[in-house]
């Protein structure tokens, strides 16, 4: 009998008191209706997707005069930078998706996918130094 068919069975209670597409809780126990998500988990979603975007579209319109004017790359290089960057943006999280389904997890997903941001925050060496504001008016 699956799970949530024997907690059903055992409490008394009818078996539409749970879910039925086989979802779980962090103990392993079947979820019950009334507490699966619903508009809460909707709203969320649809705002961390409205604050993603308005992230992404503000970098994406800032890179270009970033990288020729701070940076001072010529107009090629920085186009070739941005679309490059585009494209990593898209295609990383399909790459994280594969990892985490296949083989790691959500969990492990996490702590690695954040080890490797901070290791490359922590090498960083794209910041303009001195040496390209010299003689040059600072605003």
């Amino acid at each position: 009998m699956a799970a949530a068919e024997s907690l059903a069975v055992e409490s008394g209670t009818g078996r539409q008191e749970y879910v039925q597409d086989g979802s779980v809780d962090l103990r392993g126990n079947p979820v019950l209706r009334s507490k699966r998500g619903g508009w809460t988990a909707c709203s969320f979603i649809v705002v961390y997707e409205l604050f993603e975007r308005m992230a992404y579209y503000g970098i994406a319109s800032n890179l270009f005069v970033y990288l020729t004017e701070k940076m001072h790359q010529g107009t090629v290089e920085a186009s070739n930078n941005v679309t490059n960057w585009s494209g990593v943006v898209f295609i990383t999280p399909l790459i994280g998706a594969h990892l985490a389904d296949a083989y790691l997890g959500r969990y492990w997903t996490f702590v690695i996918g954040s080890a490797i941001y901070f290791m490359a925050r922590a090498t960083d060496t794209q910041r303009p130094t001195h040496a390209h504001t010299r003689g040059k008016r600072k605003d």
